[in-house]
C-alpha cells in the first residue's frame, strides 16, 4: 500500500507545484496590467518592481491555490485513469475512497498551509504592496525633454528644448531655462544655442551644460527698493552672455519617498481574524452607540407628544448602555451582563415591554380637579386659540431639526451597518477560501478518474469552467452580502457548499464508474426514460382512464 501511496501522491505532487506557479503567475500578469500606467515611466529600480511583484503574488495565493489544487487533480487521475493505472488498482480490489486518500491527507494540510497564508502572510503582503504601489503612484515621471514643448516637472524650473539627436540622447539644441525660484515671475531666462544634459552624484542631481547663450536678469533699481513699490522708477535688465555655463538642479523631488504604513492598517484586506474580529466589535459597539443617542433624544424631541407613553430600550442597547455607565456598573457590583438575563415585563401603550432602568420616559399621569372652573377655563382658552405666526414657525423648524436629526442617525446606522459587512465578509473569506481548496480537489479528482484524460488540454478547459462558476458564485454572494439581500455567511461559503455539493455528486458517479463524458452514457439513459414512459403507458387501460 505505500507504494500506491507513493505513486498517487507522485502523480499529484509534480503538477501540482506546476501549476500553482503557472497560475500564479498568469493571476499576477493579470493584476499589474490594471497598474501597468501607474508604474511604467517612473524610473523605478529592479529592487523596487522586484518587491512589488514579490508581494502581490503572495497576494494572489488564496486564489491561486484552489484553482491549482483542482487542476493539478484532474491532470494526476486524469494520467492515471488514461494510462489503466487506475483500472488496474481497483481490478486489485482497491477502492476509489483508498485511492484517495493520500492526496486528500496531502490537500488537509495544504487547506492548513493556505489558512496560514491567508491570516498571516496575504495580509501583511497586501499592506507591503499597495503602500509601496501608493509611493510609486506618487512619484513624479522620469525626466523626458520632448521637442518643442516646455517640461515642468523640477519645482520652480521651465525648460524648453527645440531639437533633440537619436544618435546622442545627452545633446540639444536651442535650449530656454526658465528660473522661478524667487517667486517673480519671468525675470531670470537662460538661453543657449545648444548643450547637454546629465544626471551626476547618483542620479540625485540634473546638470546642464549649456554653450553660446545669454543670461537675462529683470530686477527693480536698488533706489526702487528702498522707496517702494509706489515709487515710479525704472526697472533694470541684465544681460550677460556666455561660451559656456553650467547650471545643476536639485532632483530629490524624483526620489521614491515611503508613506507610512500606518495610514493602511486599517484596510480590511490587510487584517487578520484577531485584528477584524476587535473591527467588528468596534463597529458594533458604534451601532449600538447611535442607537443609544437615537433613543435617548426622544424626550427632547417629542417633549408633548404622548407625554404619558413609555419607551423602553431594546436589549441589546439596554446592555450597551448598562456596560458603559459607570454609576449603574458599580451599582450591579462589576457589572456583568447576563445575556440570557430577561426582566419583569410591564405593560405600555406599544404592548409588553421589558422593565429596565434605562426607560427613557417614565409615565406622567396629570390630573385636574374638575371643581376648578377658572383652570377649566383657561385649558379650554387655550385650545381654542388660534395659533399665532412665529409658533407655528417655531414648531415647523423643530420638525425639521428632528427629521434632519433622525435622517442623519439612520444614515450613520446605515454606512456603520454596510462597513460591518464588509469585515464579515472578510472575516469568513479568510476561512471560506481555504476550505475551497478541498472542494476543489473533491470535484478535480473524481471528475478526473471519470474522464480520464491526461495532460493540459481537457483538465485545464474543465478546471477554468469550474474556476469561474466558483468565481461568479463568490462574487455574487459577496455582492448580495454587502447590499444586506443575504448575510455574510451565506454569501461568502455558499460557493464553497456548492462545490461541495458537486463534489459528492462526482465523487458517487466516480465510484460507480459512471460514463458522464461519453455519448452512451446519455443514449442509454434517454432509452430508459423512454421506455419507461412507454411502459408506463400500457399500464394504464381505457377502464382505469375512465
Amino acid at each position: 500500500m505505500r507504494k500506491l501511496d507513493k505513486l498517487v501522491l507522485g502523480a499529484f505532487v509534480g503538477p501540482f507545484i506546476l501549476t500553482f506557479l503557472v497560475v500564479v503567475f498568469i493571476l499576477l500578469m493579470q493584476h499589474m496590467l490594471k497598474y501597468f500606467d501607474d508604474i511604467i515611466g517612473k524610473d523605478l529600480g529592479g529592487d523596487v518592481i522586484g518587491q512589488l511583484l514579490f508581494y502581490f503574488a503572495i497576494f494572489m495565493t488564496p486564489v491561486a491555490m484552489p484553482l491549482a489544487v483542482l487542476l493539478s487533480s484532474l491532470i494526476a487521475f486524469g494520467n492515471l485513469g488514461e494510462h489503466f493505472e487506475l483500472t488496474a488498482i481497483k481490478a486489485s480490489g482497491i477502492s476509489l475512497l483508498r485511492t484517495l486518500q493520500p492526496i486528500f491527507f496531502f490537500v488537509l494540510l495544504l487547506t492548513g498551509v493556505a489558512f496560514y497564508a491567508n491570516n498571516y502572510l496575504v495580509p501583511r503582503a497586501a499592506l507591503e504592496a499597495y503602500s509601496l504601489l501608493y509611493d510609486i503612484k506618487q512619484k513624479k515621471p522620469a525626466l523626458e525633454l520632448r521637442e518643442g514643448a516646455f517640461y515642468n516637472g523640477i519645482p520652480d524650473i521651465s525648460i524648453k528644448v527645440n531639437k533633440k539627436f537619436q544618435d546622442d540622447p545627452d545633446a540639444l539644441k536651442e535650449i530656454i531655462v526658465y528660473d522661478h525660484r524667487k517667486n517673480d515671475g519671468n525675470k531670470e531666462v537662460t538661453v543657449a544655442d545648444s548643450g547637454r544634459m546629465s544626471t551626476i552624484l547618483n542620479e540625485r542631481y540634473l546638470k546642464f551644460e549649456l554653450f553660446n547663450g545669454y543670461n537675462y536678469t529683470e530686477g527693480a533699481t536698488n533706489e526702487r527698493e528702498m522707496t517702494g513699490p509706489k515709487a515710479v522708477q525704472n526697472e533694470s535688465l541684465t544681460r550677460s552672455k556666455f561660451a559656456r555655463s553650467e547650471i545643476v538642479f536639485d532632483l530629490s523631488s524624483y526620489d521614491l519617498k515611503r508613506t507610512d504604513k500606518k495610514w493602511f492598517e486599517g484596510n480590511r484586506i490587510m487584517r487578520n481574524l484577531g485584528e477584524l474580529d476587535q473591527d467588528i466589535d468596534s463597529i458594533q459597539g458604534e451601532v449600538l452607540q447611535q442607537n443609544t443617542y437615537h433613543y435617548s433624544y426622544k424626550p427632547t424631541h417629542f417633549e408633548f407628544f404622548r407625554k404619558r407613553d413609555t419607551v423602553y430600550l431594546p436589549q441589546e442597547i439596554y446592555n450597551h448602555k448598562l456596560a458603559h455607565d459607570s454609576a449603574e456598573y458599580k451599582r450591579t457590583k462589576g457589572g456583568a451582563i447576563d445575556d440570557n438575563y430577561r426582566p419583569d415585563v410591564s405593560m405600555t401603550p406599544y404592548g409588553p415591554q421589558p422593565a429596565n432602568p434605562y426607560a427613557l420616559r417614565k409615565p406622567v399621569v396629570f390630573s385636574l380637579d374638575n371643581s376648578d372652573s377658572v383652570a377649566m377655563a383657561a385649558v379650554d382658552q387655550l385650545y381654542e386659540r388660534e395659533p399665532r405666526l412665529e409658533e407655528i414657525q417655531g414648531a415647523t423648524n423643530m420638525a425639521r431639526q428632528i427629521k434632519s436629526y433622525l435622517e442623519n442617525t439612520n444614515a450613520s446606522i446605515e454606512m456603520y451597518g454596510k462597513e460591518l459587512a464588509v469585515f464579515e465578509i472578510q472575516w469568513h473569506k479568510i476561512l471560506a477560501s481555504s476550505l475551497a481548496c478541498v472542494a476543489m480537489f473533491l470535484i478535480g479528482a473524481p471528475l478526473g478518474a471519470i474522464i480520464k484524460r491526461g495532460g493540459l488540454g481537457v483538465p485545464f478547459l474543465v478546471s477554468i469552467l469550474f474556476f469561474i462558476v466558483y468565481y461568479l458564485l463568490s462574487m455574487q454572494g459577496e455582492k448580495l452580502a454587502k447590499q444586506g439581500t443575504i448575510s455574510a455567511i451565506v454569501g461568502v461559503w455558499a460557493a464553497d457548499f456548492i462545490l461541495f455539493i458537486i463534489g459528492l455528486f462526482f465523487l458517487r458517479q466516480a465510484r460507480i464508474d459512471a460514463r458522464l463524458f461519453e455519448s452512451d452514457f446519455y443514449s442509454v439513459t434517454f432509452d430508459k426514460v423512454k421506455r419507461a414512459f412507454k411502459a408506463r403507458k400500457t399500464k394504464m387501460s381505457p377502464e382505469v382512464r375512465a
